[in-house]
């Protein structure tokens, strides 16, 4: 009896059985997760000194965590240090200056003027004693005072009783102090020495480069010794949060990609392990497709940038890494892709045969 119909049909029932079983359990088209592919991206900062001056000290190598705050170098201070004590020591002048003014006159000073006052008023009377003489020793004497020793006594009466006024007037200002204009002046110039000696100590506290928020070294640029420059960084920090995956998304499977919408991402080095995840931002702009994505004949088919926010706790996510992301479809059907009018069934089928750019991310 001949066996090899019966196997050739025992085969041929069983592949059927197979493709019967794959055909009515697969999942319906667009009922599956949106998977897409793209790489890991973080933000970057380039630090550099405020300041140009020599660095002293630098204090993290590359690959070095470092939190907010942190002290990642410094450069040399002792020609700052000395301009600040120039000018705290020009303050301190300005200020006694200012409270000289604000003192007014000494009570010893008003005496002295007063008793200059008191000096000169006895000149001007003495002054006057001796015009009064000499002018009625004339009156009863006819020629024993000479006319030129009557106007000399004239002239020093007249020049004592200014000396008298000026005295007075000095006396005046003495009582009264200084002028509000003058207060002022010594005020503005306390607050100018004021105003340098915190620049000074603003740019001390520049002289120490300060880590902005958490982040790990990608570079030190610098070493000890370099003259630094607020133009030429010293290192370059990589920002741990956030991570996200920028990937890219056709416009038939744009519906399913909205912000907030749940997310996983798996790298290769981690098999079997999910990164939970986000949509973040979905970009308004179709761009095309970057040739690190796609395939060189879908290079001009245009996509969406999509960012995927990543949950890394276990810091797992490198820059430029490689990753999956996959999204829930919903509960929502996929738009149906309508065709024009115009088009032909020849020309609709040539354009349904044609790989999406999602279709070729997935």
């Amino acid at each position: 009896m001949n066996k090899k119909p019966v196997i050739a049909a025992a085969v041929l029932l069983l592949a059927a059985a197979n493709w019967a079983a794959w055909h009515f359990t697969r999942p319906a088209p667009g009922s599956g997760p949106l998977v897409l592919y793209g790489n890991v991206d973080v933000r970057q900062v380039s630090l550099a000194f405020n300041g140009s001056e020599r660095i002293a000290s630098l204090a993290v190598q590359e690959g070095d965590h470092v939190q907010a705050g942190q002290v990642l170098g410094q450069l040399d201070t002792k020609t700052l240090e000395l301009k600040l004590q120039q000018a705290r020591a020009q303050s301190e002048a300005r200020l006694q200056a200012l409270h000289r003014l604000q003192a007014g006159s000494r009570p010893e000073e008003i005496e002295q003027a007063r008793a200059q006052t008191a000096a000169v008023l006895a000149e001007a009377q003495f002054a006057q004693q001796q015009l009064n003489r000499l002018t009625s020793l004339q009156r009863q004497m006819a020629g024993a005072v000479s006319q030129q020793d009557i106007d000399n006594a004239a002239a020093r009466r007249k020049a004592t009783l200014a000396q008298v006024e000026g005295a007075r007037k000095a006396q005046e200002l003495v009582q009264s102090g200084p002028r509000k204009e003058d207060i002022a002046q010594a005020q503005a110039q306390v607050d100018a020495a004021r105003a340098d000696i915190a620049l000074l100590e603003h740019q001390l506290a520049e002289s120490t480069l300060l880590s902005p928020q958490a982040g790990v070294v990608r570079a030190r640029l610098m070493e000890a010794g370099d003259m630094a420059s607020p133009q030429r960084p010293v290192y370059t920090l990589a920002i741990t949060d956030p991570k996200w995956v920028r990937a890219y998304v056709s416009e038939p499977d744009l519906a399913w990609v909205k912000p907030g919408v749940a997310a996983t991402i798996a790298i290769d080095s981690q098999p079997g392990k999910a990164i939970a995840g986000r949509v973040g931002y979905v970009s308004s702009v179709a761009e095309f497709t970057p040739k690190t994505v796609q395939t060189e004949e879908l290079r001009t088919s245009l996509v969406y940038e999509v960012r995927v926010l990543a949950e890394d706790k276990e810091d797992w996510l490198r820059l430029g890494m490689p990753a999956t992301v996959r999204l829930a479809r919903g509960g929502a059907a996929a738009p149906t892709p309508r065709v024009p009018s115009a088009v032909t069934h020849a020309d609709a089928g040539r354009s349904t045969a044609q790989p999406s750019a999602g279709a070729a991310s997935r």
